[in-house]
């Protein structure tokens, strides 16, 4: 029988795989590796990455957290620098069309961009409402009208579905009400259920089919639940799928953020989330910790889980990056961000 990914995510130590990264790619317990700016000099340098994870573990799922603006982890050697998803949001509010072509392109470059470079997925896009004081969301996300946040989404998400790249709705319900950062502190939002699923959670209602994956805020709604949504079943089994009827994966945020810290150690914490109803937890900048998390974990995916993540990985074989920058589709995908932001 087919051996299957584990339900852990991590990143490796630099821009290399040294011994000690290749044992913990090499775990069962280990599904996906996620990667930042700090795995990156060049585009040759990335490449040469993704080749050596994929050497020790084909199956592996590699990611990265590239949205546009503030968060993007490749901006030099070829990458096209993204604009922030607010700056869609402004020209939304100046010309709806363009907006969602312009929403399109980015997506289609963002993804081709980095298939190009042996990943696989970046999670992306966000969600949540810009209610003008959360400063870890800010112009990370599209506006503040759920509708325009839902149509831009949308487009995106039709971008990196040409280039055959799934996307990850974040974060789950809304993190944009929150004044905290969930990366520094513990972020509370005192509304009730009925008013967040009006506003924050109704893009993850209206997108429907079209998300493929969704990733809970390190967020505490008090009047819902007494834990982050990331470990409550609350909010991942009974409104997300059941209520909302989503059939996709759940990855965990990071599970290494302040917000994620109940007291306990990692691996309970990854026990929690995956009891909680998430498939795939999330443990960055801690290669040696999450390597412990892997040996102590005691936790077997259902079927569905394992067949919801396989449903991430890409479609089609990605271009390399000089056949790209030659495509007529990235082409035209590159004239349209231009003109827009020129």
């Amino acid at each position: 029988m087919k051996n299957l990914p584990g339900p852990v995510m991590l990143d490796v130590s630099g821009q290399t795989l040294n011994e000690d990264d290749v044992l913990r790619l090499s775990h069962p317990m280990t599904g996906g590796v996620i990667l930042f700016a700090r795995h990156f000099s060049s585009r040759a340098q990335l490449v040469a990455l993704t080749d050596a994870i994929r050497a020790v573990r084909a199956d592996l799922l590699i990611a990265v957290d590239h949205e546009g603006g503030r968060v993007q982890r490749f901006r030099t050697d070829g990458f096209t620098v993204l604009p922030a998803m607010g700056k869609l949001g402004a020209l939304w509010d100046k010309d709806v069309l363009q907006a969602t072509k312009v929403a399109t392109a980015v997506g289609y470059i963002l993804a081709a961009e980095l298939r190009a470079c042996g990943i696989d997925m970046s999670f992306t896009p966000v969600l949540d409402l810009n209610y003008g004081h959360s400063d870890v969301i800010g112009d990370r996300a599209f506006h503040r009208d759920p509708r325009v946040v839902t149509l831009l989404a949308k487009s995106l998400n039709h971008g990196l579905a040409l280039a055959g790249m799934a996307n990850c709705s974040k974060h789950f319900p809304g993190h944009g009400f929150a004044h905290a950062d969930s990366h520094v502190a513990m972020p509370v939002d005192e509304r009730p259920l009925e008013a967040i699923l009006r506003d924050d959670a109704a893009p993850y209602d209206w997108l429907g089919l079209s998300l493929a994956a969704v990733m809970p805020a390190h967020v505490i709604y008090p009047q819902v639940d007494s834990v982050p949504a990331g470990f409550s079943r609350i909010w991942v089994q009974d409104i997300l799928r059941q209520r909302l009827h989503f059939r996709g994966a759940v990855f965990s945020d990071d599970l290494s953020m302040e917000a994620a810290r109940q007291g306990g150690t990692l691996a309970q914490a990854a026990h929690a989330a995956l009891s909680a109803g998430c498939d795939m937890v999330l443990i960055c900048n801690q290669p040696q910790a999450a390597g412990e998390v892997l040996d102590t974990l005691r936790f077997t995916p259902s079927s569905d889980s394992q067949r919801r993540l396989e449903q991430m990985r890409p479609r089609g074989n990605a271009l390399k990056w000089q056949q790209l920058l030659a495509e007529p589709a990235y082409q035209s995908a590159q004239t349209l961000l231009r003109g827009a932001f020129a």
